[in-house]
């Protein structure tokens, strides 16, 4: 292939490349209607508060966006239980009961910090609650 030939498929070949992007999709999110992310609310226990061991403990409350939640995330510090991250596929509201146990912790504190994302890739704040356990 000679000097000009290669030139003109190298030229061809851009040409294809930048034609070629302009008909793809792009990797997109939604945007905010509020450009906030997800309210959360614990609703039990309504404050931080002291439980005896034995028992469990419940957390629970709601995730609340208009936009859409995407995840939402559990992060328990102090206790035994853990939650994976809920996936609520767009839904505009969750609720949550999270069960913690407290078998043994006399004296320790459980930290329960809950925090969703919506599906435009917002985080809301984060809702906390402390529960000392005697």
């Amino acid at each position: 292939m000679d000097f000009g030939a290669r030139k003109t498929a190298v030229w061809g070949g851009l040409l294809a490349l930048i034609c070629g992007c302009n008909g793809r999709d792009r990797l997109t999110f939604p945007t905010s209607a509020d450009g906030l992310g997800p309210e959360v609310t614990i609703t039990d226990p309504s404050q931080d508060t002291t439980v005896n061991a034995g028992p469990n403990a419940l957390v629970s409350g709601r995730v609340v966006d208009s936009d859409g939640i995407d995840t939402v995330y559990f992060d328990v510090q102090g206790g035994l239980t853990t939650f994976s991250p809920f996936v609520a596929h767009g839904a505009d509201t969750v609720t949550f009961q999270l069960p913690l146990t407290t078998t043994g912790l006399s004296g320790n504190t459980i930290t329960v910090s809950i925090s969703g994302v919506n599906v435009a890739r917002l985080t809301g704040d984060t809702a906390v609650r402390n529960i000392t356990v005697q």
